[in-house]
């Protein structure tokens, strides 16, 4: 098949994507982006966007339980969980058509692709059997959730940090009584904390001796004394040795100071980080480094270890 040329073909569709592929149409270059999944990337279907609009749900559900003035007395509000869902992906798909849609639209400089991309040549990406072609290529197909090596965890239901997606399979409709969370990142206590405020009972396990690890110790403490005050379980040092369960509860057994524990809820929820979105795209053929982890490396203008192919989102520095 003949190959489509561009001036820069993008790979991914998501918030860098968009911000390369307008840029070069304002210098009167074409440009290619293509999806695996849905327009707009992670940020607008399943991070940012979804993620912040319940947060503050759950913040106005939770403030006049928890009146901070002395005379204030505190008073409840009824909310319909999957209400709140549909009007969150209503947001999502409005942001998405204004945002996204529209700026390609009626472009005669940006084309969209659907479909897994990979190199097929140093020069061309072959999406659904189209071959594009081009002197310059964007990688911006962004990061998934880790999945831990945890026996028992691939044969368990769970949920990850894409629960928050749009009309997507991975889509959490349905508050859970209760729910385990394994990691103690930033990710894993925003969507601890949302949940503990609609009125689920939240457990959160991390491995290390503080949540937050990368952050400063004060931080994760000051962190961690709201969380309890919220009613909101936190253990540290954990290991999780097993996972079992199915639709209806699961159970987390694990390590804490040499003794062995049970927990049970409704859900599990695995928020242990992000890996990037690289196994995939045959980034050896034009000679793309990636690190132990999969990162793309890159050095201070996000080029790559090929002069021209680019990388941002999922990359690492690699030094000049």
């Amino acid at each position: 098949m003949m190959a489509e040329e561009f001036d820069l073909v993008i790979l991914g569709s998501g918030s860098t994507a968009f911000a390369a592929a307008l840029r070069a149409a304002e210098r009167g270059k074409t440009a290619a982006m293509t999806e695996v999944r849905t327009l707009g990337g992670t940020c607008v279907n399943r991070g940012c966007l979804p993620s912040k609009n319940l947060i503050e749900a759950a913040k106005i559900l939770y403030d006049p339980k928890n009146p901070r003035y002395p005379g204030l007395s505190p008073t409840s509000m009824r909310f319909d969980f999957r209400t709140l869902i549909e009007q969150k992906d209503a947001v999502i798909e409005d942001y998405r058509g204004k945002k996204y849609q529209s700026s390609i639209a009626n472009s005669k400089s940006i084309r969209m692709f659907e479909g897994a991309a990979r190199f097929s040549s140093p020069n061309e990406v072959t999406v659904n059997g189209q071959v594009l072609s081009a002197p310059r290529f964007l990688v911006a197909t962004g990061s998934s959730p880790t999945v831990p090596d945890v026996p028992g965890l691939r044969e368990t239901p769970y949920l990850t940090s894409d629960l928050l997606t749009s009309h997507e399979a991975f889509e959490l409709t349905e508050l859970p009584a209760s729910l385990i969370i394994i990691g103690g990142g930033y990710i894993a206590l925003e969507l601890g904390q949302m949940f503990s405020r609609f009125g689920t009972s939240v457990t959160i396990l991390e491995r290390g001796e503080r949540i937050l690890s990368a952050y400063e110790p004060e931080i994760a403490q000051s962190v961690a004394e709201v969380f309890r005050e919220e009613g909101i379980a936190i253990h540290t040092t954990t290991t999780v040795s097993r996972v079992d369960g199915d639709e209806r509860h699961v159970v987390v057994t694990l390590q804490v100071d040499g003794r062995q524990k049970e927990l049970k809820a409704a859900k599990l929820l695995v928020a242990t980080g992000r890996t990037p979105n690289t196994e995939h795209l045959g980034l050896e053929l034009p000679g793309v480094d990636l690190d132990a982890r999969g990162f793309v490396k890159v050095n201070d203008e996000l080029r790559t270890s090929a002069e021209h192919v680019y990388a941002a989102g999922a990359q690492r520095h690699r030094g000049p």
